[in-house]
């Protein structure tokens, strides 16, 4: 059955970041860029959340806690890489704790860390594109 995106409940995750990310997440939810005015929240439960949002480069001891995360997550849901760490082509990509970032995400938010105009961006462009072809989202 397909779904219409209006919104977007953000769970995030750091996943074994530099924390250059979470301050530009941050800023998205700040007056300059009030992710709210466009239907984008960041909960704090997995359960009220219908996507994922990971900064970091997935390190062992997040690793397990992130599919735990994800699993909690209702479907249908959404994985989004935010960063080039998460992305898998960050400074962090071989490091010996690491797993390179996600391996399956649905958007990819690149930059080191990702300008929030661009992260704006990214997500309402995805939003708009499923409004408008009425696809299901991610399983």
């Amino acid at each position: 059955m397909a779904k219409t995106i209006r919104s977007l409940q953000i769970r995030h995750v750091d996943a074994g970041s530099c924390n250059g990310c979470e301050q530009e997440l941050t800023a998205l939810t700040g007056r300059d860029y009030d992710i709210q005015s466009h239907g984008i929240d960041i909960v704090a439960s997995p359960r009220h959340a219908d996507s994922l949002i990971v900064t970091g480069p997935v390190t062992d001891t997040m690793a397990l806690p992130l599919d735990r995360v994800w699993e909690t997550i209702p479907r249908p849901k959404v994985k989004i890489a935010f960063g080039n760490c998460a992305i898998g082509t960050g400074v962090f990509q071989r490091a010996y704790a690491s797993h390179g970032g996600l391996a399956d995400s649905d958007i990819e938010i690149p930059g080191c860390p990702p300008h929030p105009e661009t992260a704006l961006r990214l997500l309402c462009e995805w939003m708009t594109s499923h409004r408008r072809s009425h696809h299901t989202y991610i399983s």
